[in-house]
C-alpha cells in the first residue's frame, strides 16, 4: 500500500532541518511515498527546498499564499520564475483567495491569484488553490481563465453543489484533508461519497487539521493513511484499493513517475 500527501507545510511542523528530514522519513515508514511541500511565501520556499531536496519522497510547490497579499515582496514574481525550474518543483501554489481575515484588500488578492494562474500556464505547471469564504470569486476566475493544466482545490471545505460546478472544469481535482473525519462536516463527506474517484486527492495539510483519530496531536504526513481509511469506509472500499487509486491520481496530477 502506498500514499501521496498532496499538501504538507513541513516547515511549520519543525524549524530544524534535521527534524524536517525526520518528518519525511517517518512518513515513508508509513508508506507515504510522496509528499508535496508547501510554503506560503517565496523566501520560505528556498529555505525549505535546501533542507528537504535530498529526501526521496519530497516534491515542492512554489507560490505566494493569499495570506501574504499585504507583503509578498517586490521581487516575488522574479523569485517564483527562478524557483519554478528547480528539480522536483512540480506545482505553483498555494495561491487563491482568503476572505476570512484581512490579508490585504480583495482586489490585491485577486490580482495576485490571477497572476499566479498566468505563471502556471506559462510554465505548464499545476496550480494549488486555497479557498476560504471565496468560492464564488474563485469559481468565476477559474471559469474565465480555464487553466489547461491541473487545478487542485486543496483542503476542500465546501459542499457537493459547489463541487459539482467546480468539477465541470477540465483537469480539476478536489483534495480532502483531516476535516473530513469530523462529525460536523457532512457537506465534505457527501462530496467525497458522490464525486468521481478519478478526480480525488488527499492531503495532510499538516501541521493543521489533524484527523479525528489523532485529535490533540500536531498533524504530520505520517497520519495521512487515517484519512484514506476514513474515505474508504465512507465509500465501501478497501483502504488498499482506494490508496492506490489516489496515489495514481497524484502521479497523474503532477506528471510524476514513481
Amino acid at each position: 500500500m502506498r500514499f501521496f500527501d498532496t499538501h504538507a507545510h513541513i516547515s511549520l511542523i519543525h524549524n530544524d532541518p534535521i527534524e524536517q528530514l525526520m518528518v519525511a522519513q517517518e512518513a515513508k515508514r508509513e508508506n507515504v511515498q510522496g509528499i508535496l511541500s508547501i510554503t506560503n511565501n517565496i523566501r520560505d520556499f528556498y529555505t525549505v527546498y535546501d533542507n528537504l531536496k535530498t529526501a526521496s519522497n519530497i516534491f515542492f510547490a512554489i507560490g505566494v499564499s493569499p495570506t501574504e497579499t499585504a507583503h509578498p515582496g517586490r521581487d516575488w514574481e522574479e523569485l517564483l520564475q527562478k524557483g519554478v525550474n528547480y528539480p522536483k518543483v512540480v506545482a505553483i501554489g498555494e495561491t487563491g483567495l482568503d476572505y476570512e481575515k484581512k490579508y490585504g484588500d480583495k482586489q490585491s488578492q485577486i490580482q495576485l491569484f490571477i497572476r499566479q494562474l498566468e505563471l502556471a500556464e506559462m510554465y505548464n505547471k499545476p496550480v494549488i488553490i486555497h479557498n476560504r469564504n471565496a468560492s464564488d470569486d474563485i469559481l468565476a476566475i477559474l471559469q474565465d481563465k480555464v487553466p489547461q493544466r491541473t487545478i487542485i482545490l486543496h483542503c476542500f471545505s465546501e459542499n457537493w453543489d459547489f463541487a459539482l460546478q467546480a468539477l465541470e472544469l477540465p483537469n480539476l481535482y478536489i483534495s480532502f484533508s483531516g476535516n473530513i473525519t469530523y462529525r460536523n462536516t457532512k457537506g465534505i463527506q457527501e462530496t467525497a461519497l458522490e464525486m468521481p474517484l478519478d478526480r480525488m486527492l488527499v492531503e495532510s495539510e499538516s501541521p493543521f487539521i489533524v484527523p479525528a483519530e489523532f485529535r490533540g496531536k500536531r498533524n504530520k504526513p505520517s497520519y495521512l493513511p487515517s484519512i484514506v481509511t476514513y474515505i474508504a469506509q465512507l465509500r465501501g472500499l478497501e483502504t488498499e484499493e482506494l490508496a492506490e487509486v489516489l496515489f495514481q491520481n497524484s502521479l497523474r496530477a503532477f506528471s510524476l513517475n514513481l
